[in-house]
């Protein structure tokens, strides 16, 4: 099926793909083109005539009547994959605990590991399933979901299962992690040993080359731990990710660009060296301004990262202890108010910085040839998907060139 958009507002964000500095204002616009879909990729763009057909008729036409067509959104860093609850500490959260006093107490990812160990591999595939339909509904077409509530061999691979099969099921694309250092579960003798060899090789075996992630900081994994089980994925091929300076700056963030590392996610905690080593490196600052909502704590300087240099992606974070919310409009709302970004800038850090992250050189642009993942908004005004909070702004999602009737 071919599909023709008329009369848009086009956020291509053509020309480079991963955005640094002051690049990430540059949303390539075209204030009103016509925008050919076929066989599941962007076929053309061209400037709207009045009167003058510049793209050939589709089969489906669709008048966006100068509304702003853009790419959808990627979500490169969420935990949607759980079982259980976090609402009896989040009561505790109000009366004053703080994260890592619930952490340290045995709640947190421990809490969720107790319960996502108990859940059967179907279980896992039928929350996750309906989680990434309310996703898609927000304008999520791709989707970053990690394990890490196993934390043994045999439940990080039934979460890597879960992930995998109900990626088949979605109308979207799904980007598995292994994030098999979430935390450290004192109950298991040698775990960060085991966690090194046994679980890495097993993640290796059945899942080559997918991402590694860990989570640095007090309370979790030790900086030196991190290291080790870097060192070990890198030389099976696999490539880094890393938690870091959520609450403490323990060093990873100059390790992380040392070994390049694909991202350094969080970065709430950074002194001014750290933000001059990380606008210097290969690696991408992920923000999770959505835990920063609900955690009460204070947000990543985006401001000073962008300034120096770095590129910079957003997303939700979605888990069940810290960003309880699927929504991508809402993590870049939170993106320009706490992190000090621009609408353009989050938009980008939304779209096109986030498909790098994942290494997906076909989404997060309005280009020929580029997959025709989009989303069509109810306004004219780009500015409306970050000015709203607790709404959507999307009226349209097309996934693969199909048109996607949101799920609610």
């Amino acid at each position: 099926m071919t599909t023709l958009i008329r009369n848009a507002r086009v956020l291509t964000l053509t020309g480079q793909r991963l955005r640094r500095g002051g690049s990430m204002r540059d949303l390539g616009i075209v204030d009103r083109a016509d925008v050919l879909l076929e066989g599941g990729t962007i076929a053309a763009v061209a400037p709207s005539s009045p009167g003058i057909r510049l793209l050939r008729a589709a089969e489906v036409e669709i008048d966006a009547k100068g509304r702003v067509l853009m790419p959808a959104f990627i979500d490169c860093h969420t935990h949607a994959c759980w079982a259980g609850s976090r609402l009896d500490e989040w009561e505790r959260k109000l009366a004053g605990a703080t994260y890592l006093q619930i952490l340290q107490s045995g709640g947190g990812i421990m809490s969720t590991v107790r319960a996502t160990r108990a859940a059967s591999e179907d279980e896992l595939v039928a929350s996750l399933s309906a989680r990434l339909s309310r996703m898609l509904a927000f304008g999520t077409t791709t989707i970053e979901v990690k394990s890490g509530y196993g934390l043994s061999t045999e439940h990080e691979l039934k979460m890597l299962r879960a992930i995998r099969r109900a990626a088949t099921c979605f109308q979207g694309s799904v980007v598995p992690t292994a994030l098999i250092a979430h935390a450290v579960d004192a109950d298991q003798p040698d775990f960060v040993e085991r966690t090194i060899h046994e679980t890495l090789n097993a993640v290796h075996a059945e899942f080559p080359g997918i991402a590694i992630d860990a989570y640095c900081e007090k309370g979790a994994w030790s900086l030196g731990d991190c290291q080790r089980l870097f060192d070990r994925a890198r030389s099976l091929g696999h490539p880094i990710r890393v938690h870091t300076n959520q609450f403490n700056g323990l060093g990873m963030v100059e390790h992380a660009g040392a070994i390049g590392a694909v991202s350094c996610d969080h970065l709430e905690a950074m002194t001014d060296a750290e933000v001059r080593a990380i606008a210097g490196a290969p690696s991408i600052g992920v923000l999770l301004p959505a835990a920063c909502l609900h955690l009460g704590s204070p947000y990543a300087n985006a401001r000073r990262m962008i300034d120096a240099g770095s590129a910079v992606a957003l997303a939700t974070n979605c888990n069940p202890g810290s960003a309880p919310t699927e929504s991508m409009p809402l993590a870049m709302a939170m993106g320009v108010r706490g992190c000090g970004m621009t609408p353009a800038e989050a938009i980008v850090a939304a779209t096109l910085n986030s498909a790098c992250v994942l290494g997906l050189g076909d989404r997060g642009q309005i280009g020929p040839g580029q997959r025709a993942d989009m989303v069509l908004l109810s306004d004219t005004d780009e500015r409306t998907i970050v000015y709203e909070l607790g709404g959507s702004a999307v009226s349209h999602v097309f996934v693969g060139g199909g048109l996607v009737r949101p799920l609610t």
